[in-house]
Parts: C-alpha cells; structure tokens; sequence
C-alpha cells in the first residue's frame, strides 16, 4: 500500500554550511553537550541563588517533591522532542520545531522569541555574576572594580571562546561543571554523614506538601531551575552523530540534573532542619547555602563555593552566549536576519561571525543598563531573568503542541506513547506551567508594575517581529519564505519509506 507520507530518521548531511562555505566540525560527543547544557543551568547557582529561595516563597519543605515532579514532567516532554528531532535537521531547537509543527509564520514569531528570551537571560544572568565577581575579588584579591566591569570581561571571555571552535567551550566548561558539582556533593554528604540538624527524615517527599503553603510556586520555581536543558537540539550541526546523540544528551542532561537537584534540596533541608528551613531561608536567602558548607564542611568550604559560584556563573554566561550565537547562525541561514550571520568561519568552523555580532549586542546591554543606574540584582537580573522565563515557557509549551501536530500530519513508524500520549501529557503539564507563570508574571520580575508591563510588551512585540517577518517574506520574497522549511522538507523527501 502506498505510505509515501510515512517519515523515517533524517538522513540529510550533518554538516550544514551557511551559504555553502564550509561546514561545521561534527565532533560534540554526547558528554561534550552534556556539558554545555548543564552548564547553562549554572547548577551552583541554582542551588545557592534559588533554592532558598524556592523554599521561603512556597513557604513548605515540599521543593524536592516538586524537583522530582518536574524531572518526570521534563522526561515525558523529551519523548516527543528528541523524537522530533530525527525529521528537523535545523539548530534551532524549539522554534525549528514549532516551525515544522505549526507552519513558517508562526515559527518564525518564536525564532525571534526565543532569540529576545535567551538575549534576556544572558545579560540578565551576567549581572548577577558581576555582583559575585566584584565581592569575590574584594574578598580574595583586593581588588575593587565595578560590578559591571566583571560583566563587560566575562562578555570578552565569552566571546573570545564562542568566536572559536566549540570544542574549546566544551572542555571549559566540563572543568567548571566538575568543580562546581564536586563542592556540592561534598557539602551534600557531610549533611548526610553527620545527620542533618534534626535528624533525616523523608518528611519533604510527603504527598501532603502538595497542599502545603503555596505548591503552584513552588512547582513553578522548581520548573526554572531547568531552563537551558533544550540546547542539546541547538548544537544538532557540531554533534558526531545527531539522530543519536542528542536523544542520549537531551534525557541524561534532564535525568541528571534533575536527580542532582532534588537530592542536594533535600539535603539543604535536612542541614537547616525541615522546623527552621522556611524561616531561615526568608530572613536571608542568599547565604543560605553558604552557611551551610561552612558548618557541615568547613570556612573553606564557603570560600571555594564563592569562587565557584562565580565560575559557575561564567560557564552560564558562555553557554547561553553559543545558544544565542547558534539561534542567530540558524535565522541567517533562512534569511529572517542578514545571511551574513548564517555563515561558518573556515578556520574556526564555527559561527564566528554571529558570535561576534552576540558580543558587541550584550556588551551594549550592558552599557544600557548601567547608563540607566539600574540596580544589578533587584532590576537588571530580577526583570530580565522573569521575562526570559515566561519567554522560553511560552516556547515549551507551543513546542509540545508542536510536536503533536507534526506527528499527525506526517505518520512516522513511532509508536503512539512517542507520537502523541506523551507529547499530550507533557503539553497539559506545560500549560499548567504557564498559566502559573502568567499569574505570577509581577512576583517573577519583582513585583515592579511597570517593569511587568513593558516587559509583557517586549515579548509580544518580540513575537510580533517575527510573524510581519514572516508575511513579509511570504508577500515579497517568496522564495526565501519557502526555503524557511527547506532542510526539513529535504529530509523528508530523503526519509520517505515504504512499510508493508
């Protein structure tokens, strides 16, 4: 019978060149992305910047329960994304497949949403390392620069990395990722070891913290500490074998984080003592933490966790720098932005050029913000970070429809778990994530009204940008509106099989 609309695994050339040039280096194994990925979720940032926080503002010990729920949530969205990922063979992650999911249009609008969102959350994160970076270097070098000096050298840094080859990102940092993970993990097991401060208990795992204090925000606050996990798909031209490696990179980057997470809260709680854990976390959130690796470990411990609190925050800003150099390689390549950045340097065999363009865009940013005497913490990062987030929630979520719709339309040899029943139950997840971060939009950018309104706007109006785009290349370039689904209508043609 004829099953010519029936998909196999893409089959299209792994080293996709802009303009024809040259190519990428496929050499990202799937440690490599591993390492990028989680990277970009600044893991010891997340557990001495928003754990304590995730605590005082859901006001109950339920957090680890609501990490685990999260991780399976996450693991379920996975099945349909990384099986996606076999039929689109672009960098562009979520909005390439909402692209070939829900049509060019709105495709292109979540390009450049995702494109503001991740620009947000780069500058926005950095602001939060130049504060750490100007204490740590008061404390341990005495040396006092400005906040924002730190910010403009981890820009260079960043860019100076990104420019090259991204092997050299990888190695960088996989070494900060080791070290951050070590230093948790040892404060993690003198907790243990020790017994905590009222003993060990499984008290946070109770079903009964589901109706404890405020569990909407915490399962909200938990679902922020993956942001960044999707990257995998964004380095799909520099892996050595895509169709493989980035399902295997994608499940043990959410897996992995997500176990590290709910054992090292759980931990945070057992040291401060599930009695005290909402309290001492609301008096003050950000030595939380640090105090606890000096009582359970030692002053030393603290000290290095300060150092590498920083660091871990460079390897946040250097991630999401090469996502955003890739989402912008991927734009060119369709002609939504000037081709020129869709372009691959001969000698570095990497997006040079939109690294570039990424460096001189936050470094501006950044001089914005500073121009403006915004406050680095409760402004710069607070409203940045909570608008980012709603952005790439936003994106989650039209993914997961995404990736059913696409899967209706074009039948695979997939089962019905991967093609529908677990893309459907992650979409409902998702959307109740949404509609909790929509609510709470105003506690996410700082409870500031009119930061909430125009950052509300920049993202409409960021995704507004691309739909005009979108029908402005339909109506005057209709050429390049059709190659906007070139590579995936290529690999489809290739894939066609015939099943008897």
């Amino acid at each position: 019978m004829d099953t010519s609309e029936n998909l196999g695994p893409s089959t299209a050339p792994t080293n996709i060149a802009g303009e024809g040039e040259t190519s990428f280096r496929s050499s990202l194994g799937v440690g490599s992305i591993v390492f990028m990925v989680v990277a970009a979720a600044a893991p010891l940032g997340v557990v001495a910047a928003t754990f304590p926080v995730i605590i005082s503002v859901e006001q109950s010990i339920g957090a680890p329960l609501f990490l685990l729920m999260v991780t399976a949530l996450l693991t379920v969205f996975a099945v349909g994304y990384t099986a996606m990922s076999r039929y689109v063979p672009n960098a562009g992650a979520f909005y390439s497949y909402i692209q070939a999911g829900l049509g060019r249009i709105i495709g292109t609008g979540c390009a450049t949403l995702a494109y503001v969102s991740y620009l947000m959350l780069l500058v926005g994160s950095t602001t939060y390392l130049g504060v750490n970076a100007s204490n740590a270097g008061r404390i341990f070098l005495h040396i006092d620069l400005p906040w924002w000096t730190w910010c403009l050298i981890a820009f260079a840094l960043a860019g100076y990395l990104g420019y090259r080859n991204v092997d050299l990102s990888a190695r960088v940092l996989g070494l900060v990722l080791v070290l951050e993970a070590a230093i948790v993990i040892v404060v993690d097991t003198a907790i243990i070891l020790q017994g905590g401060e009222e003993g060990l208990s499984a008290e946070p795992f109770s079903p009964s913290m589901l109706t404890q204090g405020a569990p909407g925000l915490g399962f909200m606050f938990a679902f922020l500490c993956f942001l960044g996990f999707e990257a995998t798909a964004v380095f799909r031209n520099e892996a050595k074998d895509p169709v493989r490696t980035i399902p295997r990179a994608t499940y043990i980057a959410v897996i992995g984080i997500g176990l590290f997470y709910t054992v090292t809260m759980w931990c945070v709680i057992m040291g401060i003592g599930p009695s005290r854990a909402v309290a001492v976390t609301g008096d003050d959130p950000t030595v939380a933490v640090l105090n606890l690796a000096s009582e359970y470990v030692g002053p030393i411990a603290r000290d290095v966790m300060l150092v590498l609190l920083v660091s871990s925050q460079f390897a946040c800003t250097l991630a999401f720098h090469n996502v955003l150099t890739r989402y912008q390689y991927t734009m060119g390549t369709k002609g939504v932005i000037p081709r020129s950045l869709g372009r691959i340097s001969p000698k570095h065999h990497a997006p040079s050029r939109s690294s570039a363009v990424i460096s001189l865009i936050t470094v501006v940013s950044m001089m914005m913000i500073v121009a403006l005497g915004l406050d680095p913490i409760s402004e710069a990062f607070t409203w940045l970070s909570g608008a980012a987030t709603l952005g790439i929630i936003i994106m989650m979520t039209t993914t997961g429809i995404a990736v059913i719709r696409f899967f209706r339309h074009h039948p695979t040899s997939d089962g019905t778990w991967t093609t529908l029943i677990a893309p459907a139950v992650s979409s409902i997840g998702m959307v109740v994530v949404l509609v909790i971060a929509i609510q709470n939009f105003g506690l996410l950018v700082g409870e500031n009204t009119a930061a909430e309104v125009a950052l509300g706007v920049i993202l409409a109006v960021a995704f507004a940008a691309g739909v005009i785009i979108a029908v402005t290349m339909r109506r005057y370039r209709p050429a390049h509106y059709e190659s906007l689904e070139r590579d995936s209508d290529k690999t489809q043609q290739q894939s066609k099989t015939t099943n008897l």
